[in-house]
């Protein structure tokens, strides 16, 4: 037996106990199970790894620890660190040097660092000044088709190939490169003025201070060269800057909160003193205010401490002023400090100096205030606050407002001065820079001033500020510069701005290098066939045209034959193309900019496109890629309810419920408005209640979201014992927390309180326990203040235990009033239930449990809320061992985890609360419309896993019936293990998985949906080589995959996995610049603009106000894109081939010697002006079917997703039939010409080279217009302008070059005069075009009549409902002739609600968005309803949308849809009436109108729009039985959607003279 075999893991930790027997990942649905679920996954991944760290504890003890993984004594990772442990990091770690020389291993002969460290200044840009021209030209000739013209020009420009004007060929492709460098040029300086903004900002550094790393000549070999920025230079910008914030010298004083000591500066003692000491009272834990410091300072000791202030605050100070601390000497009862030596001797002249985030380099000493952003990777050395703690806002990294608390150094804590910082001496010993947001590990290393005995202090992701946070609430932060530039964290997450191209480009270099090889075969024969014949000397040519051959040689002559053709047919490559494509994608941006349906008036901003190249991808987007936090969530929290000893309160319905019963039809699903109408009556009682029985100064009615007039009752009778419970319930909220109040406005509103907290959710527990009438009122020393029902109570802070993702709860011990020590503690209900004290009421556990299940299964947050009473010397003890557990250098954090353990037992439960993440306006609609259209939505978050798994039902990405398989492992075996498992579980359902294109998009007839929730330690597992292709096997079979606690690198791998692994275009969409990375990434990359600009709008191709407006983004302007530019390129090839082959056909007639059929002229105007406009019209107006059609039936989108609109097999349609047209305009005209001449009017024959050239250019120049007007589905005013007045414009230049003089720009003989007199007038010019163009186009008339009438597609049976049928009527819109106008039943026939702006979530905030464009009724004014700009909407199912083609009718060809998801096969059955005496007739009978009969306005209520039943419950031909009865009866319950009447309505009603005499329809 081996002596390291491995023992079998305990039963409670098998790693596979999610997998059944049969090798079946297990799966779960409601979203209760599916939290309880992953909870359950984490304690046991949690298990095993503190397991396997016991069971490797011999090794470990004997292993020596590499340099690279040496930990500090304190290894306790961020709250947000994954738990799993960390993979070697790669690269050598940095030493960084304050006030100690380098190691002889660092340093070279003369004492210069030899590491170099990246600079801070970045570029996001492309280009710079220098490499913009090579550097563009290379990217523009990476396309095969530029380097094509390019070769052609140069041929042109010798003489021997015959070309005619070798300058004007120039011109095309000089646009193209002109056109597209300005475009590139433009989008670049936009992003490199954005990057000069972060680079000149100001920040305070240390300065007349040697900074041992960094050389001290650190210029580059070139500025030596030419002598510039020379060291110790001040440059021109930071010159700048310090003379802008020059101007009158302030006292500047930092107090350290909680201490006598203070650091200060002076300019001018006879100035005014401002105290940098914080405007905030309470910023550190405990509450420890900031006191306010004395203008006085005789008392304290003065040091140099000008740190500036915010440019609104403070004007600048003089920068040549002499610091004080040269003349004062240190206080003899001073005593060293940690890494302070107060005996070692310095000179004084460190001074804080202003200068530019680009100017940062490693080592540097920097002074950061409040609201200030970070400008580096750097390590907290010290805080204004007396704990050493700080609070940063993250939002521009991932979008959240909440705040984050880092600690200073313990060793560094006491710095407060330069002079501290000349006498502190340390060495920082750094990992290297690496992607991971959420670890960092380095060890500050000292010796004890005291004992001269080495010392060191580890230092995590706590003691670190990550580059663009921004300091909150903390007065000022010293600290030491890490990782700049490049090397920070956010920039190796974010990576090179790529060069994007659509698909469609991509796929044009394949129909180009076909063009170019059969133009090389056309060529080809051409030549070889000439050189043939030139040979030959029994021929006319050799008789009659001696000396025209440009060489004696054949071979050379062919060659030359072989070029000129190049030349001669060079459009069947169109180099025009490329330049229309670039005017037709400028005109699609503008359309998109100004769409006012994407339009966010809060931001005051619409959708602005900066990649104009890929707009046709936004119509084949196949996965979409999503951030949570800002992008689908508002990042704000609501207390919607809570259960309190077994009893609910609160009213509110939450957007998961809303949704749910929507999509089941059932008759609560109350409308949004309707909802708000509704609590704000409820509000108003439970605030007039609350009023009556206390004076709540604290209270701000705005923002209650707790609305429960029963539990104002509750609180009214204080005989019940509710009363207590709701009572000590609420204490708890109030007491248990870690959040700062703050009064903004303490002069004028003394009683307003904010409160600022770690995370949002805390934050709205305090501020609902405020509302109900127990507001904390704030925290001063050690005490917390709080007010219960209007009396103030103070607790004594005792101990906090702060929450992790580890712990999942938090608890705060506390000293009441009246002696006793308790415990509150709040978490997770598994974590709090298994903590519970053996004696609490089972039945009460029991409801509490099931009332937390309605609350997840309602997509809400929960939290279940305890507390016991602790007796003097357990609090003793237990705190003895805390204290102990602190102090522990291995295992520190088992150790902590265990004490905690000690107290946080035999807990009473006091109830539960439920939060509700608002969700963005309008996300849950556009995640459904965005399924329906065949979208897989994957959201990629940093937060944890219970987090996600609620917002994914609350925005019913996940819904209850989903089977959802959550991944969680440790190991790659494992990970393995659970994603083969998943694939059994989808393969026993759903059968063999297929990556067929024709079934990409929704599956048809699918059984079951599933989802993956994979946490990013998984995650790491699954994207190894080895299980990356199962993982993304697995991900692509479900409708849903939520990725979580993963890093922004994760994002982008992703992203990459799928876009790569799948063929698949992917759209990815953020907020935050943790999102830039895999907006970067993406085929499109999507940015939410934010109130403060955002890092992802900046990077991304479209950047807009909203998430829900990817659905007109997607489904209207994507679709169209993409479908105009799919018909543009056909069409533009198949113009070309007609055009240029005709010339080939000529070739035999002239021994193949590249005589040109058509005058230059017409080559010249062909595609510049004769043909392109129809196409650019084509490109950039068309429609198939109208905006709201588009949205009204999202399926069609998934054409796009399949890539059906432009494939090869179209492309080669297109060329067959410009090759057979071509033979049809040449050799009818050549066949007409062998029948007999005629002869002209002024007597002169037709029988020229131009005449005949001239009449096969126009047939062909009006069969390619014509064949373009043929593809065209919308026609508008200036489709037909164009269309016509193309062919009138050559014709037009007939008859004008008709009389130009002979020698002109294009032509040096006399063949074109008379030209219009000799062909105009003759009646066989006519007929040969007409009948040639008529003949040309009958076989693509034929097939496109066919396929329309026999094989139609389903957008052409929704654009024939469009135009012929009743879609209009039954969309609410108007047509735009009066007498189409019907009357329409608004309770039956519309199929659209309010704009989908319109959500539940913005309406209970009272912060609803208002659209631009109101809904149009039936019977109302409307915009034109064909306009680009059509109204954004929101849509019933789709099982009610009726459809007019039945029986027989019904298309034959297969659907792409399934039949659940199509129109009803038969149309609105009339309506019957019943009358009072029995009798039923199709007549509406008529009713006089009463004034005193009530009246409801059903319009203005589009929830009351009655959605008619499935499909498939209606009969063909049947008719509906309809009562008729008055409306004020109407019940609410008769229907979906319908209105119920209160009790009060009912009374009223009851008197209705009416009665039931009138005929009754329902």
């Amino acid at each position: 037996m081996s002596l390291f075999k491995r023992h079998p893991p305990p039963p409670d930790i098998d790693e596979n106990d999610t997998i059944d027997p049969q090798l079946r990942l297990r799966t779960v649905r409601t979203a209760a199970s599916t939290i309880a679920e992953s909870i359950r996954s984490e304690i046991k991944a949690r298990k095993r790894w503190r397991t396997t760290q016991k069971r490797s504890l011999f090794f470990r003890k004997n292993a020596k620890k590499p340099k690279t993984s040496e930990p500090g004594p304190s290894t306790a990772q961020s709250v947000e660190a994954p738990s799993a442990p960390q993979s070697r990091i790669q690269g050598a770690r940095r030493n960084i040097y304050v006030n100690q020389p380098l190691s002889a291993m660092e340093s070279d002969q003369h004492g210069e660092p030899l590491a170099r460290y990246a600079r801070n200044k970045v570029r996001t840009s492309r280009y710079t000044l220098l490499t913009f021209l090579p550097k563009n030209l290379f990217e523009q000739f990476h396309r095969i088709a530029n380097i094509y013209f390019l070769a052609l020009v140069i041929f042109q420009f010798f003489s021997v190939f015959g070309a005619a004007s070798p300058q004007t060929a120039a011109l095309p492709l000089l646009f193209i490169l002109v056109v597209t460098a300005v475009k590139d040029g433009v989008e670049d300086y936009r992003r490199a003025k954005l990057d000069e903004e972060v680079n000149t900002s100001a920040v305070t550094r240390l300065g007349e201070w040697r900074n041992v790393n960094q050389a001290l000549d650190p210029r580059p070999w070139y500025q030596r060269l030419l002598h510039i920025n020379a060291p110790g230079k001040i440059t021109r910008g930071v010159q700048k800057l310090r003379e802008k914030e020059a101007g009158e010298g302030k006292q500047i004083i930092l107090n350290k909160s909680g201490e006598d000591r203070v650091s200060m500066s002076t300019t001018d003692m006879n100035d005014s003193i401002t105290v940098l000491g914080g405007s905030h009272p309470p910023t550190g834990v405990g509450g420890r205010q900031l006191e306010d410091i004395e203008s006085s300072i005789g008392s304290v000791e003065l040091h140099t401490y000008p740190p500036g202030l915010p440019e609104n605050e403070l004007r600048g100070w003089d920068q040549h002023s002499m610091s004080l601390s040269n003349y004062m000497q240190p206080s003899p009862s001073r005593s060293s400090l940690g890494v302070v030596d107060w005996s070692r001797r310095t000179n004084g002249t460190a001074r804080w100096e202003r200068t530019l985030w680009k100017k940062l380099e490693v080592g540097d000493i920097v002074l950061l205030r409040e609201d200030e952003q970070v400008p580096a990777d750097i390590v907290v050395l010290s805080t204004s606050d007396a704990e050493g703690l700080c609070y940063l806002e993250t939002k521009n990294l991932d979008g959240e407002t909440n705040l984050k608390v880092r600690k200073a150094i313990q060793a560094t804590a006491s710095l407060s001065s330069e002079e501290d910082i000349e006498k502190s001496s340390f060495v920082l010993d750094s990992e290297p820079p690496h992607q991971n947001l959420y670890i960092y590990n380095g060890v500050l290393r000292y010796t004890d001033a005291a004992t001269r005995e080495p010392r060191r202090e580890g230092v995590t992701i706590n003691e670190l500020l990550l580059r663009g946070c921004t300091v909150r609430n903390t007065a000022w932060i010293i600290g030491l510069v890490v990782f700049t530039g490049q090397d920070t964290k956010i920039y190796l997450n974010g990576g090179q701005t790529p060069s994007k191209q659509s698909k469609i480009a991509k796929e044009t270099n394949f129909n180009v290098i076909v063009n170019f090889l059969f133009l090389i075969i056309i060529c080809s024969i051409s030549a070889t066939i000439n050189g043939v014949m030139d040979g030959l000397t029994a021929t006319s040519t050799y008789v009659y045209e001696q000396g025209v051959q440009p060489t004696s040689s054949n071979v050379l002559n062919a060659l030359v034959t072989f070029v000129s053709c190049l030349i001669a047919f060079q459009n069947i490559v169109p180099v025009s193309l490329f330049i229309s494509i670039e005017i037709v994608k400028t005109i699609q941006a503008y359309f998109i900019a100004q769409d006012l349906d994407m339009y966010y008036k809060p931001f005051n901003t619409a959708c602005v496109p900066k990649n104009w190249g890929i707009s046709d991808d936004l119509g084949q987007i196949e996965y979409i890629f999503s951030d949570k936090t800002g992008t689908l969530t508002q990042n704000v929290m609501e207390f919607q309810k809570c259960s309190v000893r077994g009893v609910i309160y609160g009213e509110g319905v939450t957007e998961a419920q809303r949704g749910a019963a929507t999509r089941e039809g059932r008759a609560d699903a109350i409308a949004p408005e309707e909802l708000v109408e509704k609590l704000a009556v409820l509000k108003d009682t439970m605030v007039a209640k609350l009023t009556k029985l206390f004076k709540n100064r604290y209270m701000q009615v705005d923002k209650l979201t707790l609305v429960s007039p029963k539990l104002a009752e509750d609180l009214a009778d204080r005989s019940t014992e509710q009363f207590s419970h709701i009572v000590a319930f609420f204490r708890a909220l109030a007491v248990c927390h870690s959040v700062l109040a703050d009064k903004p406005e303490p002069q004028e509103r003394p009683y307003r309180l904010e409160y600022k907290a770690e995370s949002p959710d805390e934050a709205a527990l305090v501020a609902a326990a405020r509302d109900v009438g127990f507001p904390f009122v704030g925290k001063h020393k050690d005490t917390i203040d709080i007010e219960v029902l209007g009396q103030p109570e103070r607790f004594t802070h005792m101990k906090t235990l702060e929450f992790t993702s580890t712990r999942k709860r938090m608890s705060v011990i506390v000293r009441a009033s009246d002696g006793r020590i308790i415990l509150y503690c709040k978490g997770a209900d598994s974590v709090i239930y298994e903590r519970l004290a053996a004696d609490v009421d089972p039945a009460l556990k029991e409801k509490t449990t099931k009332d937390m299940d309605f609350f997840a299964n309602g997509g809400l947050r929960t939290l279940c809320i305890g507390y016991r009473v602790l007796e003097e010397d357990e609090f003793l003890r237990w705190l003895r061992t805390y204290e102990a557990a602190q102090s522990t250098v291995d295992d520190r954090d088992e150790a902590i985890e265990n004490a905690a353990a000690e107290v946080e037992h035999s807990l009473q439960i006091l109830g539960a609360t439920a939060l509700e993440d608002k969700l963005q306006e309008g996300v849950p609609e556009a995640i459904e419309m965005l399924h329906r259209a065949g979208i897989k939505l994957w959201i990629l978050t940093g937060d944890k896993l219970q987090t996600a798994i609620e917002i994914g039902f609350s925005c019913n990405l996940l819904k209850q019936d989903t089977e959802i398989m959550i991944l969680s492992a440790d190991s790659p075996e494992s990970t393995l293990a659970q994603i083969e498992a998943g694939l059994n579980k989808i393969a026993s359902i759903l059968g063999p998985p297929t990556s067929k294109t024709m079934e990409r998009g929704f599956v048809l007839g699918a059984k079951v949906s599933f989802a993956v929730v994979i946490d990013g330690d998984t995650l790491h597992h699954a994207l190894t080589p080895d299980i990356k292709p199962l993982f993304l096997n697995l991900g692509t079979q479900c409708e849903t995959v939520v990725c979580c606690r993963v890093s922004p690198a994760q994002k982008a791998l992703t992203v990459k996995l799928v876009k790569e692994g799948r063929k698949a275009m992917t759209l990815s969409i953020g907020d935050g610049a943790n999102d830039v990375a895999m907006i970067q990434e993406a085929n499109v990359g999507c940015g939410l603009l934010g109130h403060e600009g955002s890092q992802a709008a900046m990077s991304a191709d479209y950047a807009f106000g909203q998430f829900r407006f990817l659905t007109k983004l997607l489904l209207v302007h994507g679709r169209w894109s993409y479908q105009r530019i799919a018909d543009m390129h056909s069409n533009f090839f198949y113009k070309n081939v007609i055009w240029t082959l005709a010339m080939f056909w000529f070739m035999p007639f002239c021994y193949f010697d590249a005589t040109y059929l058509y005058d230059y002229s017409f080559i010249l105007f062909y595609n510049l002006i004769f043909t392109s406009l129809p196409v650019i019209v084509l490109g950039s107006f068309d429609q198939d079917i109208n905006a709201k059609a588009a949205l009204a039936f999202p399926q069609l989108y998934v054409r796009g997703i399949r890539g059906l609109e432009y494939t090869r097999t179209k492309f080669w349609f297109y060329m067959l039939d410009g090759l057979y047209q071509s033979a049809v305009v040449f050799f009818i005209p050549y066949l007409v010409w062998q029948l007999g001449l005629a002869v002209a009017s002024n007597g002169k024959g037709i029988d020229s080279l131009a005449d005949f050239g001239t009449t096969v250019a126009v047939a062909a120049i009006f069969a390619a217009n014509t064949y373009v007007g043929m593809n065209t589905h919308y026609w508008t005013s200036i489709t037909w302008v164009v269309g016509i007045g193309s062919s009138l414009v050559m014709l037009l230049w007939i008859v004008i070059y008709s009389f130009l003089p002979v020698n002109t720009f294009f032509s040096n003989t006399d063949g074109f005069i008379d030209e219009v007199e000799i062909l105009f007038s003759n009646v066989t010019f006519w007929a040969t075009v007409v009948f040639s163009v008529l003949v040309a186009l009958a076989p693509r008339f034929l097939i496109k009549f066919f396929k329309s009438t026999y094989m139609p597609l389903d957008k052409d049976i929704i654009r024939e409902m469009w135009v012929g049928g009743d879609l209009k009527d039954r969309l609410g819109i108007r047509h735009r002739k009066e007498s189409k106008n019907k009357h329409v039943d608004l309770e039956t026939a519309p199929m659209f609600r309010e704009p989908h702006a319109r959500s539940a979530s913005e309406l209970v905030l009272q912060q609803g968005y208002e659209p631009t464009v109101t809904r149009s009724r039936a019977g109302s004014d409307s915009k034109n309803p064909d306009d680009n700009g059509a109204d954004a909407i929101e849509l019933i199912p789709q099982a009610a949308l009726p459809n007019p083609y039945a029986g027989n009718a019904v298309s034959p060809n297969t659907s792409y849809y399934s039949a659940s998801d199509i129109p009803l096969p038969s149309p609105i059955p009339p309506s019957l009436y019943q009358y009072p005496s029995g009798e039923i007739s199709n007549q509406a009978p008529f009713v006089a109108p009463s004034s005193s009969r009530p009246s409801r306005d059903w319009s203005q209520s589009p929830s009351r729009l009655q959605t008619p039943p499935h499909p498939h419950s209606l009969a063909l031909g049947r008719q509906s039985l309809v009562q008729l009865q008055p409306e004020g009866l109407h019940d609410h319950d008769a229907g979906e959607g319908r209105y119920r009447p209160e009790e009060s309505d009912r009374e009223d009603q009851a008197d209705d003279s009416l009665g039931w005499d009138t005929p009754r329809v329902f």
